[in-house]
């Protein structure tokens, strides 16, 4: 069977499944609103269950892939929560010190799909380590809608200072080569943004499709940035223009790149937003980006 792309959905669905997924509509809410876009024996929960993440058949790098070593590790965040857990993953065969980069995950808490970008990032010869911000909650509890409730429910502050506690951590870490990168998307590309003002130690920060930080704080930021945005995503876009003056301002350097006609999230190969061919381009990229970067 044909998988699913943004294509066979109706744009205002898209938009409505976007606002359910950022807590703007509930669940009630879109069931209600997507009903009319129910046709050919189609319900809105079929719509719905459509639209959500199917984590196993989007797994790229199976969990006990002997190429890498994962561990779930825990680490101190005394201005945050407390302890807050995470997982590592590093490439099996490393004899010496490596990059590192803090992979931030987007508002569901440190789900497969981020696992999975994690592994990924492994495989191409770095230290990668995925914090859960939904630690003192109890951690990702395994469903997408209730990840989602309890996000709602975090301290933002303190969720903040667990991240930079994280990017410390995992600078520190006995394989890191003291250079390390973040890469976050949606909530998490937000996330890259915050430590690049919040963290001038920091080496390079990817954001794909995340909230922009006050323009006054872009002249706070020292690491280069690579900034992906989805080509439908006026929610995030419409903020672009701003900020970017204000880079320039600043004289940061920075890249940025819109991929025409995807949607927000078109990265995540576990949904129908996924676009493969913008996703592709934008994780080489990616990579070559924090290629160089991190080894120089």
């Amino acid at each position: 069977m044909r998988l699913k792309t943004a294509q066979d959905f109706d744009q205002e669905l898209l938009i409505l499944f976007d606002a359910y997924v950022h807590g703007t509509l509930d669940r009630r809410g879109f069931l209600d609103r997507a009903q009319k876009f129910a046709v050919g024996g189609m319900t809105a929960g079929m719509l719905l269950a459509a639209l959500s993440p199917d984590f196993a058949r989007a797994q790229v790098v199976p969990k006990d892939d002997k190429r890498i070593i994962t561990e779930r590790a825990e680490y101190p965040s005394t201005a945050g929560t407390g302890t807050v857990k995470g997982y590592l993953a590093k490439p099996a065969s490393a004899t010496g010190k490596l990059p590192v980069v803090l992979v931030v995950h987007e508002n569901r808490g440190l789900n497969p799909h981020i696992e999975d970008i994690t592994r990924r990032l492994a495989l191409d010869n770095f230290v990668a380590f995925a914090p859960d911000a939904l630690t003192p909650l109890g951690g990702y509890p395994g469903d997408e809608d209730k990840a989602r409730e309890l996000f709602a429910k975090l301290d933002q502050k303190k969720a903040t200072e667990d991240f930079v506690a994280a990017a410390n951590y995992l600078k520190s870490r006995p394989e890191s080569s003291g250079k390390m990168g973040v890469v976050g998307f949606c909530y998490g590309g937000g996330m890259a943004h915050t430590l690049s003002v919040r963290m001038p130690e920091l080496n390079a920060a990817v954001p794909f499709y995340g909230n922009h930080p006050a323009a006054e704080d872009a002249v706070k930021v020292r690491a280069p940035l690579l900034i992906h945005f989805a080509g439908v995503d006026e929610r995030i876009n419409s903020a672009w223009p701003a900020y970017e003056a204000a880079l320039k301002a600043a004289g940061t350097r920075y890249t940025a790149h819109q991929y025409a006609s995807t949607q927000h999230g078109f990265n995540n190969d576990t949904t129908p937003r996924f676009d493969a061919a913008a996703a592709k381009l934008a994780w080489e990229r990616t990579l070559a980006f924090f290629n160089a970067q991190l080894r120089a």
